[in-house]
């Protein structure tokens, strides 16, 4: 049965011809073979409904695993948030606790605040507990990392040098001039065609952040399938926020089992929205103790990766 199996494996699936090396795997869902373009062609009535199905399986297994780790800001190595609520000194959430409830939305005043900063300088982004260290520090107006002066630069000078970093193809310099392009920021005129070019660029260079507000965009102009396609290769890359979304689209179209498992992903990450969905659905029978605890230990393990003292002054100013 094996020595069939393994036969049919390096025979083309439509004539039946031995190519071994040389026949090409369908790409979709890299199980049949053929030996050549007319082969495929003449096979997809009868492959269709088998590939479309493994595709479909194959996408459910890359985008379900375990995301990569957040990248550490280059000056205190501690892991970079999405969202600077969650990292601000709270009490560990337990399940028979208050604080699952408190902790999971708190602080909800940060949501919308910088986590970042970016240098055109050197093309680093820094947090912006070490942002605000370093000019308490005395060193106003200066690249926390290369230490070059920013004081004195005009809002064309700084997006001159984001041009310069985007000749490198430097793909975080190509996101924040999008960023301006889509705003208009930085004495840059609104450009939300020219926005939408930089952030595709962005994204070809790996840039998940682009993916994000291309999904914005996307779902503002009623593409919601562009729009989904672009948030799931964000939260693949690791951002919470788009996964957290993603779960949210799941929810509205009434795949409630995959808006928990996008949930489950984004509170292990760190997303308060996402932690305080999963406690409702616990409250309601729907997730189970051995889930929720698991959850919670991510969230929480995941909340203490990303806090510092540093941080934790920096947002005190919004208190």
């Amino acid at each position: 049965m094996n020595d069939r199996a393994d036969a049919t494996a390096h025979c083309c699936a439509e004539c039946g011809v031995a190519g071994g090396v040389s026949l090409k795997a369908c790409k979709s869902c890299i199980q049949v073979k053929y030996c050549n373009a007319e082969c495929q062609r003449n096979h997809w009535p009868k492959h269709k409904k088998p590939c479309k199905l493994r595709a479909a399986e194959l996408r459910d297994e890359a985008l379900f695993k375990d995301p990569p780790p957040k990248e550490d800001c280059p000056i205190c190595f501690v892991p970079m948030p999405n969202k600077m609520i969650c990292c601000f000194s709270l009490p560990p959430a337990t399940v028979l606790s208050v604080p699952i409830y408190d902790f999971a939305i708190a602080n909800e005043a940060l949501k919308d605040k910088a986590t970042e900063d970016y240098y055109p300088c050197c093309g680093k982004s820094i947090c912006c507990g070490c942002v605000h260290s370093f000019a308490k520090s005395g060193n106003i107006g200066k690249c926390p990392f290369c230490n070059s002066d920013r004081s004195s630069k005009t809002e064309e000078e700084c997006v001159e040098e984001m041009m310069r970093r985007m000749e490198a193809n430097d793909a975080g310099a190509i996101f924040q001039l999008g960023h301006c392009y889509y705003h208009g920021l930085n004495g840059v005129q609104q450009d939300r065609t020219r926005a939408k070019e930089l952030y595709t660029r962005a994204v070809e260079l790996g840039c998940s952040k682009a993916h994000g507000s291309l999904s914005d965009i996307y779902h503002k102009g009623g593409y919601l399938k562009k729009a989904k396609f672009h948030l799931e290769a964000a939260a693949m890359a690791g951002h919470e926020v788009a996964r957290y979304n993603l779960g949210a689209m799941e929810y509205d179209s009434g795949y409630v089992e995959r808006a928990v498992k996008h949930w489950t992903i984004a509170a292990s990450a760190g997303h308060y929205s996402a932690m305080n969905f999963l406690r409702r659905y616990f409250e309601q029978g729907c997730v189970s103790r051995e889930s929720i605890n698991s959850a919670l230990d991510a969230y929480n393990n995941s909340c203490a990766e990303i806090k510092s003292e540093a941080r934790d002054v920096y947002m005190r100013r919004f208190y």
